[in-house]
């Protein structure tokens, strides 16, 4: 019987740099390399203190979800070292699973499903996330995204500046115990802060 070859994941990843600040920089992660998986799943720990084991990320789900062009992997990096990242994927790639089938824009080719949006947990509040999603809504935006989905902790969504909606809450979802809903919003234009 063969299994299916993986493919080698390279060193060194290569990334395209789309903004900078002094020691702060916001890329799109074109292709992993294995140098930069220790930061990757140091980052998730945080989603994985808050949703449960299963958010932490490891080397089969590095290789699924930071897999440029198929998704958008974009990270922030301080130092050179990967202190948060934000990976969008068009909500297409979802066509089968049940909670899409909510979305009216699932075929329109108009969406962005946000998959992971995290940042190490001594960066939160000093404004690397918010900068982290600014381009990441910038990018989206010059490439004709109109959209923005995905699923956040119940109540969250009344929280975001702009345009948003919830279009269906799940209960336990991917058995965190935590009601999540997921949510559209209409992209903001350039001068709206991002929240």
């Amino acid at each position: 019987m063969q299994t299916k070859k993986q493919k080698t994941v390279p060193q060194h990843s290569h990334l395209r740099i789309i903004g900078t600040s002094d020691d702060f920089e916001i890329a799109i992660l074109e292709q992993v390399g294995k140098e930069d998986f220790p930061d990757l799943i140091d980052v998730s720990e945080s989603l994985a203190e808050k949703f449960g084991p299963s958010a932490r990320l490891n080397s089969t789900t590095i290789r699924k979800y930071f897999n440029y062009p198929q998704t958008y992997p974009f990270v922030a990096r301080r130092h050179e070292q990967i202190i948060g990242y934000i990976i969008g994927v068009p909500l297409e790639r979802f066509a089968k699973d049940v909670w899409a089938q909510y979305d009216r824009n699932l075929g329109k080719k108009n969406t962005v499903y946000t998959y992971a949006f995290a940042v190490k947990k001594q960066y939160h509040k000093t404004g690397y996330a918010k900068m982290l999603k600014r381009l990441y809504y910038n990018w989206m935006r010059k490439r004709d995204v109109e959209y923005i989905s995905g699923h956040v902790i119940l109540g969250t969504t009344k929280l975001f500046n702009g345009e948003a909606e919830v279009i269906q809450t799940f209960e336990n979802w991917h058995g965190t115990g935590k009601t999540f809903e997921y949510y559209r919003r209409k992209l903001q234009t350039t001068s709206q802060v991002v929240s």
